[in-house]
């Protein structure tokens, strides 16, 4: 199974727009009508409805490991394995089945760090969450754990395929969330569990 063919799939797996589709399952509002307007979990969750943030948030991600998983199970190569992860990343910030306008990507990020090395995933979460529980910015802890992820790729992995795709992740979840970060330094940015708008 050649690169492009790897990354198609990857790139449509991870169109699959899981905010959406939650939300209409659970007769909810389009989670694009309101809030941010960003169809992720962080914004279904503004619906009140914490089962369907938590499916949301367990789809976007689940479809970047499953595209690279997938990948490897009908014959990818190892490299093309790990492009297919940035193909299903990609597919999420720019959907193919919401007309290009997709989420910020924090969930799929860390789908595809699980099927690059759980190590990386799991010093990303355990960054995000120590983040979050002293700041409550859920943006804040995204841009943070969007810093240290490169860093551990490159601990363990060097200057190679991982890193780069690890690289490439990180800085567009950084550039998805300037908006936030302006509200940051303004200190007008919605905290977790507050009633400001954020995205």
């Amino acid at each position: 199974m050649n690169l492009l063919v790897s990354a198609v799939l990857g790139y449509l797996l991870g169109s699959v727009p899981f905010a959406v589709i939650v939300s209409r399952a659970f007769r909810l509002a389009d989670p694009r009508s309101f809030g941010s307007g960003n169809p992720g979990a962080t914004n279904v969750l503004r619906s009140g409805s914490k089962a369907a943030a938590l499916l949301t948030l367990l789809g976007d991600a689940a479809k970047g490991w499953f595209a690279m998983w997938l990948a490897e199970k009908v014959g990818a190569g190892e490299t093309a394995v790990v492009w297919t992860g940035l193909a299903a990343f990609f597919g999420h910030l720019l959907p193919l089945f919401l007309r290009f306008k997709g989420g910020k990507g924090v969930a799929t990020a860390i789908g595809v760090l699980i099927g690059l090395d759980g190590m990386i995933a799991l010093g990303a979460v355990l960054t995000w969450l120590a983040t979050a529980v002293v700041t409550r910015y859920s943006s804040l802890a995204a841009i943070v754990a969007a810093c240290v992820a490169p860093m551990l790729a490159l601990t363990r992995h060097g200057l190679g395929a991982v890193s780069i795709v690890v690289g490439v992740m990180c800085l567009l979840l950084i550039v998805r969330h300037k908006a936030n970060i302006v509200r940051l330094i303004e200190g007008t940015e919605g905290r977790i569990g507050g009633s400001k708008k954020s995205s």
